[in-house]
C-alpha cells in the first residue's frame, strides 16, 4: 500500500461500494436527478466517506488538485462517466438485459487503469492486495469502484443486485437479505415513502366507495 495512505485493501473491499458510487445522484431514475458530485471535493469526500481514502491521503490529493485544478476536472468528468457506465450495467443486469457496449468499455477502461496500480504485499501468515501507484493520482479512489464493479458482475451476488422499487429513486443496492425479498434501498427512506402512499390510497379508495 503506497504510503500507507489507503486503506481499503482488496481483500476488505465490499464490492457494494460501486453500487454506493452509482447512488451518488439522488432520484436516479427521475427525468432530473439530483447530482451529488459537484466538484473534485464531494469526489474526495464520498471517497474518504467510503474508506477508500484515508484522511491523509484525501488531504494530499486535495493538495494536489489545487495545483492541477484542469486536471481535478477532468478527473471529475471521469468519475462521473464512470458512475453513470456502472449505473446502466447494473441496471440492465437486474433487469436480465445485455449491457450498452459503451458502457461495458468504460468499465474495461477503469478496470484496466485500476489492475495497473494493484500490487500483492506481504502480510501476516501470508500475502494480501493493496493499491500502489502514484500517491497523487487524482482519480485513485475510483480503481476500488472499478475493480468492485468487476467483481460484482462476474461474482455470485449480480443475481442479487436490485433497483429500489420507489421509482424514480433509482438507487441501486446487493440484496442479501436471506429470503431476498428486499425492495428498498433503504426502509426508512423509500419504503415508508411506499408505504405511505399505499396506505392513502386505499383510504381514498374507500372515501370514494362509502361516497358513492
Amino acid at each position: 500500500m503506497s504510503g500507507g495512505t489507503d486503506r481499503v485493501l482488496e481483500a476488505d473491499l465490499d464490492v457494494a461500494v460501486c453500487l454506493e458510487f452509482a447512488n451518488t445522484v439522488a432520484w436516479h431514475a427521475a427525468d432530473e436527478p439530483e447530482e451529488r458530485l459537484t466538484s473534485y471535493a464531494d469526489l474526495l469526500a464520498w471517497g474518504q466517506a467510503q474508506g477508500i481514502l484515508s484522511p491523509e491521503a484525501a488531504g494530499r490529493l486535495r493538495w494536489a488538485a489545487s495545483r492541477r485544478p484542469a486536471a481535478a476536472a477532468a478527473t471529475l468528468a471521469q468519475a462521473v462517466g464512470l458512475r453513470e457506465a456502472i449505473y446502466r450495467a447494473f441496471v440492465a443486469a437486474s433487469e436480465r438485459r445485455e449491457p450498452d457496449v459503451a458502457d461495458l468499455a468504460t468499465l474495461n477502461a477503469a478496470l484496466a487503469q485500476a489492475v495497473t496500480n494493484l500490487q500483492i504485499v506481504p502480510a501476516a501468515g501470508g500475502y494480501r492486495y493493496a493499491w500502489g501507484g502514484d500517491e497523487d493520482a487524482l482519480g485513485r479512489m475510483l480503481w476500488p469502484v472499478a475493480r468492485a464493479a468487476a467483481e460484482l458482475l462476474t461474482g455470485d451476488e449480480l443475481s442479487r443486485v436490485r433497483q429500489c422499487a420507489n421509482h424514480p429513486c433509482g438507487w441501486l443496492f446487493v440484496d442479501r437479505s436471506r429470503a431476498r425479498s428486499r425492495r428498498w434501498c433503504d426502509m426508512a427512506s423509500c419504503g415508508n415513502r411506499v408505504k405511505a402512499r399505499r396506505h392513502h390510497a386505499r383510504r381514498r379508495r374507500a372515501s370514494d366507495t362509502e361516497s358513492g
